[in-house]
């Protein structure tokens, strides 16, 4: 298992793993900013913990939305 992420991570480095590899850093950054932008957000009237779960779950929620139309190479 970990040898299957291994190469998948030296796809995506090499740029190989997807077809449009702009698209797919895109997507990923969305992703990371929208749970970043709930992370703050709530941070400013909640504790951090709770902070943290809602950003770590709107971007776990959003991924895969965001990648369902992703092309593997």
């Amino acid at each position: 298992m970990l040898s299957t992420a291994v190469d998948s991570a030296k796809l995506l480095f090499a740029g190989k793993l997807f077809k449009d590899n702009a698209k797919a850093l895109r997507q990923l950054a969305i992703g990371g900013g929208a749970g970043a932008a709930v992370v703050v957000v709530v941070g400013l009237f909640a504790p951090i913990w709770v902070a943290a779960i809602l950003g770590g779950a709107v971007s776990g929620v959003l991924q895969p939305i965001l990648f369902k139309d992703l092309k593997y190479a």
